[in-house]
């Protein structure tokens, strides 16, 4: 016979071995009526039993698949152990039940009180033995044998001490139906201070002897990687379980304890034995995460449900106050008990819990943001507010291979990636840091993520593209106006020049007719052709005074001949007048842009026209200035004002659109001192033009 198939058999038996025990317990139990199973003070004993079936199944499936595992000897060996105590107290209990009480009863009760208490080494041995079943090496196999040796002194201690000794260090007395039951079947010749100090020690060493196997189990779990650490992580879900367990059996009643035992024992069983055979049977991170989160939700909700309904109880006192305080958290306390769970989750886990307000204050966000850079931040803030993650960072891909990344937080070590995209295209991607039960993501997680980046992503990309269209925007004005700067510059010296040369060349000639005829009036024969050069000198003149206007529409000669604070200067001067003085200061490089001068230059023109039709002002200053960065044009009055709610009138809204060609900004206020001021900042940068 194969070697896998008597671990089968081994396993099977053991599995059938506890099944036989388990239903012997139960049939006990169901004999015996249930108000005097209720009134003799022992345990169920079918409650030990299903917590054994729930060790020993695992344990025969593990021991057929991996039998030199320790592990799974452990869980079907300590299931055989819950099944048999229950079977004794079962019996136990029926057997003083019974008029006549048969015989046994006395070594089932030694069995159910001395052995049972063995139950207590078999939790650390499985957690020293997972998930491998080897102890560990070294040192720390040393400190295991010492640990399991300080555990089993209790239960060595109660195989044989005398049970007026155990009874007398014992919390309460021995239920009623048992004190006639002897069980001092085993005995040592000890004296009574021996049996004593050995009962203390073997009650302070529990406690104590479980810190080596969780030492262990953490330092297996700080050292694993990979598979092994998904195992680890396994028993780590089982241990949030058990103690969300005994969280709650504060709060629960009585009853509910045995049904919270066999709970935990249940999933501990299970989280051992996928841990070991199938360790990617689940996402075990977002069940560690979902379990952790929502077991402490209701923890904490349950707990101030049961302090809450305890201090009006305590408050009213009686049953009729109790019945009304009842009332009260149910018409008071209850409307607000779905905000306090809210309250609790916004805490924990964010506002994922609520779509709506997570895309209101993105868009709150996104509406104060003025570039896709600080738009994408305003993203990964969202996102990380939202969701109570510590890092999140959003990066958006470009034209060119390059990408606009935006992060808010610091980076962990390990993170998480989810593409981002937008019209079947992967538009970037959200990078999240990853660890902890904050970090696990639902599926209904991910796919709010993706719809809340996919939207703000396509945002910011369009304001990126806005950008782009804005900065090409910019370099065309800015070409544009150097391009005038040159063609004034030719027409103003080439063909300007040139024009007046012909003109003079036309009138030489007429000249030279008049001197060859010697006389004023012409001949007959030479009339035409003086005709001609008359005619031809009026074509010159008003082709002259066509690239004079041209000349002078493509910019503004003084900006040329005196710079934009001349120009300006002497736009003051033609305005000023006995009821206005206006004042210009300037302070600028000598090197501007054209596009910036010529639009400054407009809009202080502007301004000023308006200031004299409109503003009835005694002062105006203008202020002129730069910061390595932008100019700034600043016309300040002292006149009447805008009225509120005057609209734009064409003059003020071609001041924001000169700005606004040049990527800059035009702002027109009426402070409450009074008067007007017109500031235009005009960047530099996105006029310039490289040669």
């Amino acid at each position: 016979m194969s070697k896998p198939r008597v671990s089968t058999l081994v396993g099977g038996a053991f599995v059938a071995l506890t099944l036989a025990a388990t239903v012997a317990s139960v049939g006990l139990e169901s004999s015996i009526g249930a108000s005097r199973r209720a009134h003799d003070g022992l345990e169920a004993g079918w409650v030990s039993g299903l917590a054994g079936l729930a060790l020993a199944v695992p344990g025969g499936l593990m021991m057929r698949r991996v039998p030199r595992n320790a592990v799974a000897w452990i869980l079907c060996l300590s299931g055989l152990h819950w099944a048999l105590d229950g079977t004794a107290v079962a019996w136990v209990a029926y057997a003083t039940a019974q008029a006549r009480m048969p015989a046994g009863a006395a070594e089932a009760y030694w069995v159910y009180q001395r052995v049972g208490a063995g139950l207590l080494l078999w939790l650390p041995l499985l957690l020293l033995c997972y998930p491998d079943g080897r102890l560990p090496r070294g040192r720390w196999r040393w400190a295991a044998l010492a640990s399991l040796g300080a555990t089993a002194v209790l239960p060595l201690t109660l195989l044989f001490v005398p049970a007026r000794i155990a009874e007398a260090m014992n919390d309460g007395p021995e239920p009623a139906a048992v004190r006639g039951l002897s069980i001092d079947l085993l005995s040592l010749p000890l004296p009574d201070g021996a049996w004593q100090v050995l009962l203390r020690v073997g009650y302070a060493a529990l406690p104590l002897s479980m810190l080596i196997p969780f030492a262990v189990v953490f330092r297996r779990y700080r050292r694993a990687e990979g598979l092994a650490r998904t195992r680890m992580r396994w028993l780590l879900w089982a241990g949030v379980v058990d103690v969300l367990v005994m969280l709650s059996s504060l709060v629960l009643p009585q009853s509910w304890l045995s049904a919270g035992l066999f709970a935990a024992i249940a999933v501990t069983a299970f989280a051992v034995t996928a841990g070991v055979l199938w360790p990617q049977l689940l996402d075990i991170d977002r069940l560690l995460g979902g379990t952790v989160l929502y077991g402490t939700l209701a923890t904490i909700v349950v707990i101030v449900d049961a302090v809450i309904l305890a201090l009006v109880t305590t408050l009213l006192g009686d049953r009729g106050a109790a019945l009304v305080g009842l009332l009260v958290v149910l018409l008071v306390y209850g409307p607000l008990r779905n905000r306090l769970w809210l309250l609790v989750q916004r805490v924990v886990l964010g506002r994922r819990h609520d779509p709506y307000r997570i895309i209101s204050g993105l868009a709150e966000q996104l509406e104060r943001s003025d570039s896709p850079e600080h738009q994408l931040l305003a993203v990964a803030r969202s996102v990380a507010e939202a969701f109570r993650s510590p890092y999140v960072a959003v990066e958006v891909h470009r034209t060119g291979g390059q990408a606009l990344l935006a992060e808010f937080g610091t980076a962990p070590a390990a993170t998480q990636t989810l593409p981002i995209t937008y019209r079947a295209e992967t538009v970037g991607r959200l990078i999240l840091a990853t660890g902890g039960f904050r970090a696990a993501l639902s599926p209904r997680d991910e796919r709010l993520l993706a719809d809340v980046v996919r939207q703000a992503a396509a945002a910011a990309r369009s304001s990126y593209l806005a950008a782009e269209l804005q900065v090409s925007r910019e370099r065309l004005v800015g070409a544009r106006e150097e391009e005038r700067r040159r063609v004034r510059r030719d027409l103003h010296d080439g063909l300007g020049p040139a024009l007046g040369g012909v003109a003079l060349r036309i009138d030489t000639a007429r000249n030279l007719l008049r001197a060859d005829a010697g006389r004023n009036v012409l001949p007959a024969d030479a009339a035409p052709a003086d005709a001609m050069l008359k005619q031809a000198r009026d074509d010159v003149a008003a082709a002259l005074a066509d690239v004079r206007r041209l000349v002078h529409d493509l910019r503004p000669p003084a900006l040329d001949d005196v710079g934009l604070a001349g120009a300006v200067g002497q736009l003051a001067e033609r305005l000023r007048g006995p009821r206005l003085a206006v004042q210009v200061t300037a302070d600028l490089p000598a090197d501007l842009p054209a596009a910036v001068e010529v639009a400054a230059y407009r809009i202080a023109s502007e301004a000023l026209t308006n200031v004299t039709k409109h503003a009835n002002a005694a002062s105006c200053v203008v202020r002129l200035t730069a910061d390595g960065q932008a100019l700034v044009v600043e016309v300040t009055d002292d006149g009447a004002g805008i009225a509120p709610g005057t609209p734009s009138g064409v003059g003020l809204v071609s001041l924001r659109e000169r700005a606004a060609e040049l990527g800059g900004r035009c702002e027109i206020e009426c402070p409450a001192s009074g008067g007007t001021v017109v500031r235009a900042r005009l960047p530099l940068a996105g006029a310039a033009v490289s040669s």
